[in-house]
């Protein structure tokens, strides 16, 4: 009785050792198709990203246009012989396609991408490698910029900085002069932002230079 006892349990057992393969089986199945939508997802964000890359390159070989007044500023810059370079928080190949647009004719000394520092904007490591291949103190550097990680990352290096608002609001600050448009801004402008205000910040306009 004990034997056949224990010949009904092993006859009982077999058929849950037979089904542990399927349930493997089935799970080994089920993470295949995960991995497969997953690969699918990562090819779909890649195509979009591919697409979005070749639009963007699209419109910069058709011509981005300088901001109203840039053009006029930066002549009157390099006539004046101060030295001036495009320091960009994008990738080197963004930034070599927009210099060789519009501004192909602009003598930058030299141009920094995000590829050419360990960190880029807001930290200052562009800007202090704007000033390092300049020969001069960052505090004898005026950034222009129009952002809120441009300007965080100029005040970080130490240099004056010369607010000229885009798409974002850029909060005020200590040694930040503010200005509506490259329009308004000369080389007094760029001077004067050097003789940065004790406390708050100067908001210049067309029409007057006041601290607030």
């Amino acid at each position: 009785m004990t034997g056949g006892a224990a010949a009904a349990l092993d006859r009982t057992a077999e058929p849950d050792r037979g089904a542990e393969p399927d349930r493997s089986a089935a799970l080994d199945r089920s993470a295949a198709l995960d991995r497969a939508a997953a690969l699918d997802r990562s090819a779909a964000l890649d195509r979009t990203a591919a697409e979005l890359t070749d639009s963007f390159f699209r419109k910069v070989d058709a011509g981005v246009p300088l901001r109203p007044g840039a053009a006029a500023l930066l002549a009157s810059v390099e006539a004046a012989g101060v030295p001036f370079a495009l320091v960009s928080a994008s990738p080197r190949s963004v930034v070599d396609a927009v210099a060789a647009g519009s501004p192909a004719g602009v003598g930058f000394a030299f141009t920094l991408s995000a590829d050419d520092t360990v960190r880029t904007k807001p930290h200052p490591d562009p800007y202090r490698a704007a000033a390092e291949r300049f020969a001069a103190a960052t505090s004898a550097c005026v950034a222009v910029e129009d952002s809120p990680d441009g300007a965080a990352s100029a005040d970080a290096a130490g240099c004056a900085v010369l607010v000229v608002p885009s798409l974002l609001p850029v909060a005020p600050g200590q040694g930040r002069t503010f200005a509506r448009s490259l329009e308004e801004v000369d080389l007094g402008v760029l001077s004067d932002c050097l003789r940065r205000p004790d406390p708050g910040m100067r908001v210049r306009n067309q029409r007057d230079s006041r601290h607030v």
